[in-house]
């Protein structure tokens, strides 16, 4: 639940991965972002921050996700970065696929605040960590949620929702790992077993 550090970090997602790449040890990669101030933060403790923030996210991407992340285009990048957001926070994964995405195959394409304080509420129901979330916290963590489905290309600035549209090298790579996260892009069934199909 602890997702208000930062929204999609896109420009410092690519600036850690580039560097992992050349370096290949996660320890010198976070030397080098912070004693260089690489991710360009004002303050060591955010660059420590920010850094702990993206590097949590970038560790859950297979070696193929991260090479598109760098060398791929701004598309791809975007997508990446809102797919290991994703895979880091399972309370954002299953609000996506469980509200988001039923919402807008119901061509219901309209997401509220609403949505996402029921979908909360059934949540702290069987989650303890989720019930002790503090108001005040409650409402920062919808508004990065919302911010980041927007930077992401989810979800327009009047509320509406919209699909992502995936490349064949981004399907290809993400099916190789787990087709099931084709779900958070907010893609129909149809389309996830024609990929999975196709690149498995």
């Amino acid at each position: 639940m602890s997702f208000t550090t930062g929204t999609l970090l896109l420009n410092e997602s690519t600036t850690v991965a580039q560097l992992y790449r050349t370096e290949g040890d996660w320890d010198r990669v976070r030397m080098i972002a912070i004693e260089e101030n690489r991710l360009q933060m004002r303050t060591l403790n955010a660059s420590r921050r920010i850094y702990r923030e993206v590097a949590s996210r970038l560790r859950l991407l297979t070696d193929n996700e991260l090479t598109l992340l760098i060398d791929g285009d701004r598309a791809e990048q975007i997508a990446l970065a809102w797919l290991a957001i994703c895979r880091r926070y399972r309370f954002i994964y299953d609000f996506v696929v469980d509200v988001v995405r039923e919402k807008l195959l119901g061509l219901n394409r309209v997401l509220t605040y609403e949505d996402y304080e029921r979908f909360f509420h059934h949540k702290a129901e069987w989650h303890p960590e989720v019930e002790q979330v503090a108001p005040s916290t409650q409402g920062k963590q919808r508004q990065v949620v919302f911010k980041t489905m927007r930077e992401a290309g989810l979800l327009s600035a009047e509320g509406f929702m919209q699909p992502l549209m995936l490349s064949p090298r981004l399907i290809e790579v993400i099916v190789q790992d787990n087709p099931a996260d084709l779900l958070v892009f907010l893609s129909s069934d149809v389309d996830v077993r024609e990929w999975t199909a196709r690149y498995a």
